[in-house]
C-alpha cells in the first residue's frame, strides 16, 4: 500500500496536486485544507496518501498530516453513504479539529453545513464515529499563505469550479464566490475565495 508520496509539486488546484516522482506525474486528490498548505509549484512536497482501487480506476488521495488521512479513511470505511468524494468535501469545509469537536458534541447543525451533507448523513457521522473519535482534538499546523498567483477573474472561475466539484449547484457556487470576493477584495486567491465561500 502506498502511504505517502514525496516529489516535486508541478501543478496545484484547490482540489488536486500533481507530484512528479522518478519521471512520472502523479495526480493526487486533496481537500482544500491540504491545498492551502502546499508549497509553491516547483518545490519539494510530501503528502500522506490513501489509494482507493476500483474495478475501472485507482485514485490517490493526499493529506498534509497522517491524522487527516486516517480520519478520511475512518469516514469512508465506517459511515454509511459517505464515499471518497463526500469525505473530501467534508474535510474541505471543516478542519480536523472542528470535525472531531462536532462529532464529540453531536453538533449536527455544523456537520450539515458541509456541501452535499444533509441532516441524516450528519447524524450518521455522529452515531458511527463518536466512539472512534479520541478525547482531544488533533493539533493543526498553520495554513501557509501567499500572494495571489492569478487574476481575480481566473481565481473566481477556479473557485466556482472547485465548489461545483464539492457538490454545490452552479448558481449557488457563483453567488458564494461573489460574496467571498467582495469580502476579501481584489488580492484574493483561488484558495482564499474557496475557504471564505465554504465558511460563509
Amino acid at each position: 500500500m502506498i502511504t505517502s508520496i514525496q516529489g516535486t509539486l508541478t501543478a496545484a488546484t484547490p482540489l488536486h496536486a500533481i507530484i512528479e516522482l522518478n519521471g512520472f506525474g502523479y495526480e493526487v486528490h486533496v481537500p482544500v485544507t491540504t491545498a492551502e498548505r502546499l508549497p509553491q509549484v516547483g518545490s519539494a512536497v510530501k503528502l500522506h496518501t490513501l489509494v482507493i482501487y476500483r474495478e475501472d480506476a485507482q485514485t490517490m488521495f493526499g493529506f498534509a498530516t497522517t491524522a487527516d488521512r486516517d480520519f478520511f479513511r475512518l469516514m469512508i470505511e465506517n459511515v454509511t453513504g459517505v464515499g471518497p468524494k463526500m469525505a473530501l468535501s467534508i474535510m474541505s469545509k471543516l478542519s480536523l479539529a472542528s470535525l472531531e469537536g462536532a462529532i464529540r458534541a453531536g453538533d449536527i447543525g455544523l456537520l450539515a453545513k458541509c456541501p452535499g451533507i444533509g441532516k441524516k448523513t450528519a447524524e450518521r457521522l455522529v452515531v458511527e464515529l463518536k466512539s472512534k473519535v479520541g478525547g482531544s482534538s488533533v493539533s493543526e499546523t498553520a495554513a501557509a499563505g501567499g500572494p495571489a498567483a492569478t487574476a481575480p477573474a481566473s481565481s473566481h472561475h477556479d473557485a466556482v469550479s472547485a465548489l461545483v466539484a464539492l457538490g454545490y449547484k452552479g448558481a449557488d457556487a457563483d453567488e458564494a464566490v461573489r460574496r467571498a470576493a467582495l469580502a476579501l477584495g481584489t488580492k484574493a486567491t483561488t484558495e482564499t475565495l474557496i475557504k471564505k465561500a465554504l465558511n460563509g
